[in-house]
């Protein structure tokens, strides 16, 4: 049976998007900038230092702690002796490294200042074509024991 360049290019067209011909290659760097966390409760400036990426909290939605009138401190951090340093401004992700073949980064730590707990976590985009969405995904042991949570891009002033 004979195919037609018109079934050819049909055929073609439907099982692109399945080999990720569409697929944007996704870079080291594209993960740089800020971004507001779930429910915009602050802000984080990932960032790269070395071959690494880190993230520090740049802004907060509610800087002052509502009980004592002064700038929100890390107060559930298991060392006391960090205690009294302040949420704005802190590191919450660190040492994360980016795979190539997998496009993501990974081999992180998140740490969470609402409970002082820190996690092994990765992050990717969801969606390759869409670079402005942030999957962060923290873990204890293995990835299937963990929470997912979504980040958005922050836009660039101009």
């Amino acid at each position: 049976m004979k195919m037609t360049s018109f079934a050819v290019v049909l055929i073609g067209l439907l099982i692109a998007p399945v080999l990720g011909v569409n697929a944007q290659n996704v870079k080291a760097d594209d993960v740089l900038g800020i971004w507001s966390t779930a429910g915009n409760e602050s802000h984080v400036e990932i960032y790269k230092k070395g071959d690494k990426y880190y993230g520090k909290i740049i802004w907060l939605k509610f800087p002052i702690d509502s009980t004592t009138g002064k700038p929100k401190l890390d107060t559930k951090n298991p060392d006391p002796a960090l205690r009294s340093r302040p949420v704005l401004g802190l590191n919450m992700l660190s040492h994360f490294v980016y795979d190539k073949g997998d496009q993501e980064w990974k081999d992180g730590k998140i740490y969470d200042p609402k409970h002082g707990k820190t996690y092994s976590c990765y992050m990717e985009f969801p969606d390759k074509k869409n670079l402005n969405r942030l999957k962060i995904r923290g873990y204890v042991g293995f990835s299937l024991f963990g929470r997912t949570v979504y980040w958005q891009r922050v836009p660039e002033k101009k």
